[in-house]
């Protein structure tokens, strides 16, 4: 049993202990939402995923009739949220927005995963998919991928770079594998705080999500080089592929969805997983993640779930040949 498992059962053993006279679960799934729903976020503010939870979840404040809050629970890039959201009555009302980092990533490359993410938990629905992008401060002397590699090889000892989330390491130690390249990992709280520390140039470079990327890279704080997608963003059309760049092997494309505890009853599953569906159907919110360069992607639960398995396996393989380990 994982410790995300122990957790959650001890909640449900004190679930048992309420008097017979409280509402049955069948009556709760009907009443569902009668009080506050809190969605749980593993990076600081500022960062893509506590953006996608602030506009998503004032959307569903609209959509589902009761107050929903975000909270940033920052650590371990963000298995600590991940390990509170598992430990959490499954009764719908504690909700992670989950990363590819934290709940792919992380499983994937843990010696001892700290929780597993189909089994602790039900993915409910992924909303969105993006590449990332490589970035360097304007004032770097590099201003392209081939130039970045040569003043790397020709100053090893003064590369390093930022990285809120496991997902991010691992892209970044895969890109110094395909380059021949070095840089020592230095972790920051969110994407933000990653990129604020590029454009001080604390760190040589970073390779992030979209949402707060690509404001600083179009306010020309930051230079961006290369995107880890198949094809260029629209938002950043000058930007190449890393395969135009030269690098290849490089299409790296993350991921955000919600997830609930393992246990939570199926009706508030698909009450929230068609929810959300709607909500990124509307025309708003379409214009809101054009303007992060996020492509909106929605999978369902079982479709999500089928996903995030096979991500374990792929992102395990990249960090044996990364030789990149999490110990916890």
């Amino acid at each position: 049993m994982t410790p995300a498992s122990l957790l959650r059962a001890a909640a449900l053993v004190a679930a048992l202990a309420v008097p017979v006279a409280a509402a049955t679960p069948s009556r709760a799934d009907a009443d569902y939402p009668n009080r506050t729903i809190k969605i749980v976020v593993g990076f600081a503010a500022g960062g893509g995923n506590d953006i996608f939870a602030r506009i998503i979840g004032q959307k569903l404040q609209d959509e589902l009739g009761a107050t929903v809050i975000v909270e940033n629970k920052v650590g371990a890039g963000g298995r600590l949220s991940a390990e509170a959201v598992a430990a959490a009555p499954p009764d719908g009302y504690t909700i992670l927005l989950g990363a590819a980092g934290t709940m792919a990533v992380t499983p994937a490359i843990a010696i001892k995963p700290p929780y597993l993410p189909t089994k602790d938990f039900v993915p409910v629905t992924m909303f969105a998919a993006f590449p990332l992008i490589l970035v360097v401060s304007p004032n770097h002397p590099a201003h392209d991928v081939k130039e970045l590699i040569a003043w790397s090889k020709a100053n090893p000892d003064k590369v390093n770079y930022a990285s809120s989330s496991p997902a991010f390491t691992l892209t970044t130690e895969l890109f110094k594998l395909r380059t021949g390249t070095a840089g020592t990992a230095i972790p920051f709280k969110s994407s933000n705080e990653s990129l604020i520390s590029v454009m001080g140039q604390q760190t040589t470079l970073t390779i992030a999500d979209p949402p707060p990327t690509t404001p600083m890279v179009k306010g020309g704080q930051l230079r961006a080089l290369a995107v880890t997608a198949d094809k260029r963003l629209d938002d950043l059309p000058d930007v190449p592929t890393m395969a135009e760049a030269g690098v290849t092997d490089m299409n790296v494309s993350l991921w955000s969805g919600f997830f609930v505890p393992a246990g939570t009853p199926k009706p508030i599953v698909q009450k929230l997983e068609s929810t959300v569906a709607r909500i990124m159907r509307e025309s708003d919110v379409k214009e809101k993640f054009r303007t992060m360069a996020t492509p909106i992607k929605v999978l369902g639960s079982a479709d999500f779930a089928r996903l995030i398995d096979a991500e374990v396996k792929t992102w395990s393989d990249i960090g044996q040949r990364a030789n990149v380990k999490l110990a916890f």
